[in-house]
């Protein structure tokens, strides 16, 4: 089945040459796909700095600019976060990959906060099609290891979050600092979609048998089942917070970390930057396993964002960078075994649905909270928002650490 074809929803043609690729490669594949999408939305981290000087923005048109990628990408995964499972993952993932590629093009070039924003929408809209896929993908390749289909999906999209500003501000020594970055990216998006592209895919597991596309493809109201309710929001909120707090980290962080470290370098700024969601991903090769696990995640969460605020008012560049790797193990251990349960509980034919749902109000976490400490810098200065948004995210993890007990309790 060709890539048209599967777009179109049409019948497996018998005999279509292609790469039949082994489990291995295609969960490589999978995963790669995401994390390199997500490197390329994470790119500007580092830049934005360069870019409020090029185009004159302030730190309000820098939480727009971040929050226009994420609303973009919250609206296609309530639109299009069924549409893998009816067109097939590959089709998904080689439409992320061409959106992403014009997104990064429109970015690089863009020459107002407009035009900038249209660009980082592209790319939210590209990470939203492949977030459901690949998770999909991802567990449909290890049906018997459901926990091990997690950490992959978590390693890629963390993995990939993290990368993005340390590879930012490397690629920002080259010439054209805010344009090369992008360029470099597009090479590597396309050197993945040509495997993509001959890959011989899989059926879809829901096609659409004879019934319009519009009707299959229509946005839906996600049904969760009664057993699954209760790990679902767990899972939404944990996974809010979270990027409430990556949020901070990819957009206003920069200019805050240049306040508690004197050092005038791109490439530590986008290192120190990454330092928690990179800490959330490695903690996915880490087996944790307990009856409070997610209680004890949560707290140690919430105890170093409430110490990354702190070490602006203290001037202390190691308790910064000692507490975002901590609030990043905890994250990432919490948002594991939530997730992981909320997987395992859902039907695999509403996967990446509820998946995608689940991504829909994690996403959010970080736009809302993000354009909220935009206008609070704005009203109150830089230090003083940092330190009560980061006591805020303290307070509500603690908040959902006790919930976790309660439920465990049961």
């Amino acid at each position: 089945m060709t890539v048209i074809s599967e777009l179109r929803m049409r019948p497996a043609t018998a005999g279509r040459r292609g790469w039949d690729a082994s489990t291995t490669a295609r969960l490589v594949l999978a995963g790669a796909v995401i994390f390199t999408l997500l490197v390329g939305a994470n790119l500007a981290t580092p830049l934005y700095p360069l870019l409020q000087a090029r185009l004159g923005m302030s730190s309000l048109g820098v939480s727009v600019v971040f929050s226009s990628y994420v609303l973009a990408l919250v609206a296609v995964l309530m639109v299009a976060g069924h549409w893998s499972d009816h067109i097939g993952r590959r089709a998904a993932l080689v439409l992320a990959v061409l959106v992403g590629l014009l997104g990064g093009v429109i970015f690089a070039n863009a020459d107002s906060l407009a035009v900038l924003s249209f660009g980082r929408a592209l790319q939210g809209v590209a990470v939203g099609l492949a977030t459901g896929a690949s998770a999909a993908a991802l567990r449909e390749l290890l049906p018997q290891r459901p926990d091990w289909a997690s950490r992959f999906t978590l390693l890629s999209s963390a993995g990939g979050v993290a990368a993005g500003p340390a590879i930012g501000g490397l690629l920002s020594l080259l010439p054209d600092p805010t344009r090369m970055p992008y360029y470099v990216h597009s090479g590597v998006l396309l050197a993945a979609l040509v495997p993509l592209w001959l890959l011989k895919a899989r059926p879809a597991i829901a096609p659409s048998e004879g019934r319009p596309a519009l009707k299959v493809l229509a946005p839906r109201k996600p049904a969760i089942s009664r057993d699954a309710r209760g790990s679902f929001w767990m899972a939404s909120s944990v996974g809010f917070l979270s990027f409430a707090v990556f949020g901070f980290c990819l957009s206003l962080a920069p200019g805050f970390f240049a306040t508690v470290v004197p050092v005038d370098s791109r490439p530590f700024i986008g290192v120190l930057a990454g330092l928690t969601l990179g800490s959330s991903a490695l903690s996915q090769l880490v087996a944790v396993r307990g009856r409070h696990v997610v209680a004890v995640a949560l707290t140690v969460l919430g105890i170093s964002v409430a110490l990354v605020g702190a070490a602006a008012a203290w001037s202390n560049p190691w308790l910064l960078a000692v507490a975002s790797i901590t609030a990043g193990a905890g994250q990432g251990i919490a948002f594991r075994h939530v997730f992981n349960d909320v997987a395992g509980r859902v039907e695999p034919a509403r996967h990446a649905q509820v998946i995608s749902t689940v991504y829909v109000i994690t996403y959010l976490g970080s736009a809302v909270p993000v354009v909220g400490l935009g206008l609070a810098v704005s009203a109150l200065g830089q230090q003083a928002a940092v330190v009560g948004f980061t006591a805020l995210c303290a307070l509500a993890a603690l908040g959902l650490a006790a919930v976790s007990l309660r439920g465990f309790s049961r």
